[in-house]
Parts: structure tokens; sequence; C-alpha cells
């Protein structure tokens, strides 16, 4: 097999650096299933990584990408055969295993997902990590007892990819949405995707007491820190929170009092771990019941491998919004 195109990243004297490279399968690890890739996207993870901000990659050199769909090339598991329309996305994938960024990639079997009937690959890419991630959101708070006449559910970190698809799932599930973002730009965006209430995160007070007037009913958080502890204070009692984002901090300040005395629950969500049985049937959901109304809108920039530093920077320095997806090679 030829060579192939891919954006690789090396570990020069603690300093990490990515350029363009022709590689061969040789070069990638192992696994079952040789994949063509159409497409990926660029998440925060993935800036995060890249750049060194974030000390996410375990593996040097490595190809990042965090996500990737396309068509088996090869395979020796049964499962999938030359041609089948596949993603994959979390896993190790771009972290300690040879990612999205590259015309092939060649990962384990199991972490293969077939396409849903009647989604291609630059739709599933759209979604990617940032959509899967909304929608494991959700089923967890769903699982959890939420639904729409119990109240708004309030989306911090809104202008994101995550963010925005979250808004546009709920609101077309008939939830009453709130999104919450620093941008004063973009108020008219987040109602285009379905936000009922925009709230500025810059008049909110982040220090108030244990306890504070409960209002939404769920909480998709992307952002972490002190908006985080803001949430439990405010949330309404046997209310959900799904943790999903650190943009504003690591840690979590907080008392037991929302959790003893109004029992809300605080949902982590590892988009990346998610239990193997989970995938196929929420990637099934995402094209029918969570299929997002404007992903046209969310999409707000679609880039080649090499434009991806820029891309990075950008993102890393607050100036993005919504999904940026990678075209890879000939469609």
């Amino acid at each position: 097999m030829p060579g192939f195109s891919a954006y690789r990243v090396h570990d020069e004297n603690d300093r990490l650096h990515g350029s363009m490279e022709i590689l061969t399968l040789d070069d990638l690890d192992s696994g079952e299933v040789v994949i063509r890739v159409h497409y990926s996207s660029v998440n925060y993870k993935d800036a995060l990584a890249v750049t060194g901000k974030g000390r996410i990659l375990r593996k040097f050199p490595i190809v990042p990408g965090i996500d990737l769909a396309g068509v088996v090339e090869t395979s020796s598991d049964s499962r999938f055969q030359p041609g089948d329309g596949v993603l994959v996305t979390g896993y190790e994938l771009g972290v300690s295993h040879d990612g999205g960024y590259a015309e092939l990639a060649r990962v384990p079997a199991d972490w293969v997902v077939p396409l849903p009937a009647g989604m291609d690959a630059r739709t599933a890419m759209v979604l990617g990590t940032a959509g899967f991630t909304a929608a494991l959101c959700i089923e967890r708070m769903e699982h959890n007892g939420l639904n729409p006449e119990q109240g708004p559910v309030v989306i911090t970190g809104a202008t994101g990819g995550v963010g925005g698809f979250a808004i546009d799932m709920l609101a077309g599930r008939g939830y009453e949405v709130v999104a919450v973002t620093g941008k004063s730009s973009e108020h008219d965006y987040l109602k285009s995707l379905g936000a009922k209430t925009i709230m500025d995160r810059h008049q909110i007070n982040l220090q108030g007491p244990p306890l504070e007037k409960g209002q939404w009913a769920g909480a998709i958080d992307n952002v972490g820190g002190d908006i985080l502890g803001w949430l439990t204070r405010t949330t309404q009692p046997w209310g959900s929170i799904a943790s999903v984002g650190l943009a504003g901090g690591s840690y979590l300040n907080t008392t037991v009092m929302p959790f003893i005395l109004r029992g809300i629950s605080l949902l982590g969500i590892t988009s990346s771990g998610c239990r193997p049985e989970w995938r196929a049937p929420l990637w099934q959901r995402m094209a029918a019941d969570l299929a997002p109304a404007h992903m046209g809108s969310i999409v707000t920039k679609e880039v080649g491998l090499e434009q991806l530093p820029e891309v990075f920077n950008a993102m890393l320095a607050g100036k993005s919004r919504g999904r940026t997806i990678v075209m890879i090679g000939e469609q």
C-alpha cells in the first residue's frame, strides 16, 4: 500500500511539534481494521493535546485526532468488511494510539462503530465526540429522571460544540433551554439553536451561599470550576448536573448541602471511556430522536489537515464557536 498523508506530532526536548508527513501502514499502531478516513473533527481536547497545553498525549510520535469516520479498507475481523461505513471516537484514539488526522487509520475492531442507517461520514464527524458527548449527557440525565415537565435545563459554555449540540438536542425534545455564555455577540446564534433564555456569565455571582434558589431541573456543564460550584447551589431538588468540561478550571468548590438537602445528582460524563455496549445504540439515537435540527449552523468551519495549527490556536484563544470538521483525502 503506498504512502499517505498525515498530521503527526513529535516531542522534541519536551516541546511538541506537529507537521504534515507521508506515512505507511508500518508507521501506525496495530489493529484489526484499516479505515480510509474521509472526515475527522477538531475538539478542545485535540487543541490541548497537540499544542501541549494539556498533558494529554501519551506516546510520540503520534497521529492525533480523537474522531474519525470513513470506510473500511481491510479487516481481519469478520464484523467489518471492505467498503463498510464506520466511525471511531474515544478510547485511546489520538491519545496513545494513532488517530484520525490521516488518510488511513488502523484501530482495534472493538473500537469501531458502524455508521447508523441514514448517516454519512461527514454528518458523523459534524457530530463527532462533541455530539456524542452531548447525547450521552442527555441520556444519563433522562435515565436519572429528567423530563421536560420538570423545568428548564441550563447549558454552560454554550457556544462550544458540546454546548451547541446540547441546546439543539434538548430543544428538539421539548425542553426549555437556558444558555450561559460570556460572549455577548453570540446571543442570536444560541437562540437560533433553540435556547429560550441567554444568561451573561459575567453577571452571575459565583460566590453565593451554600444553597440558593433552585432554578434548574438539569444542567450540562462544559466549564467546571466556580461555574460548576454555582450549579450545585442553584439546581432544583432531585435535579441532575452532567459534568463534562474543565475550560474554567478542574477544581470544584461546593458543600454537601445540595446533595443531602436537595438530593441533586452530579453525573460524571466521559465520552472516551463510555461503555462499549452504550455506543452503537446512542449513535442510533443521534440519527433519530436526538438528531440535531441545526447542524448547518453548528458547523462554522471546514478545513484540511494542513490548516489544523491555526484552528488549534484559535480554539484555545476562545475565538472559535461551534464545530470545525476536517476533510481528509478524496471522498
